[in-house]
């Protein structure tokens, strides 16, 4: 590879990382290009050599941050069990310190909204990254496919709707038993028992 195609990824790769921060923080419309390139260390006007539009950008970025968050939460689960696994999977997600990272933790809770609001392309990334995160998950906290599809599609809304409110309260001893009690009554439906 040569010096100037390694540079050129290099800020490539920044741009990204910069647009993916602003998303995770600000979401859609509070992430603007001149802000992205501006945390890059890099003018406004290089941006057009890596990316066609602020819809390009986000739209990578949004499936970056969906796909890491996915494999950081799925790598390594532990359990003897669907239910132990799906557990598993649940206190993560659904603990203090994803809840305060936002920074690094999923950007669901800060883009939902306005992609519903602003449709494609950022429907069709979403819509994507959630049927690959359900593929993923289903075979770990099930052992029959249909089962798997269901209970990963139920965590996956329990999870995202725990959090969202949990950080939305998050100065409040609520938001606390928010996740606590998401995790509690997922692990129960998981299990087949009763919370």
């Amino acid at each position: 590879m040569s010096l100037r195609t390694e540079r050129r990824d290099q800020t490539h790769a920044a741009i990204l990382e910069s647009a993916e921060h602003f998303l995770r923080e600000r979401g859609i419309a509070g992430t603007s290009v001149a802000e992205v390139m501006k945390r890059a260390g890099l003018t406004v006007g290089g941006f057009y050599a890596h990316f066609d539009s602020k819809e390009a950008l986000l739209e990578t970025a949004l499936r970056n941050t969906m796909r890491y968050m996915w494999k950081q939460l799925l790598t390594g689960v532990r359990g003897e069990t669907p239910g132990a696994r799906a557990y598993h999977v649940l206190r993560r997600y659904l603990s203090t310190r994803h809840r305060d990272s936002t920074m690094q933790g999923c950007p669901l809770p800060s883009t939902v909204a306005e992609i519903t609001h602003e449709g494609s392309p950022y429907t069709s990334v979403l819509d994507a990254e959630l049927r690959e995160f359900v593929i993923e998950l289903g075979p770990l906290i099930s052992d029959t496919k249909s089962a798997g599809r269901t209970r990963a599609l139920g965590m996956l809304c329990l999870m995202y709707g725990a959090l969202s409110l949990a950080r939305a309260v998050k100065d409040s001893s609520l938001s606390n038993e928010l996740l606590a009690a998401a995790a509690d009554f997922g692990r129960a439906a998981t299990l087949d028992t009763e919370v």
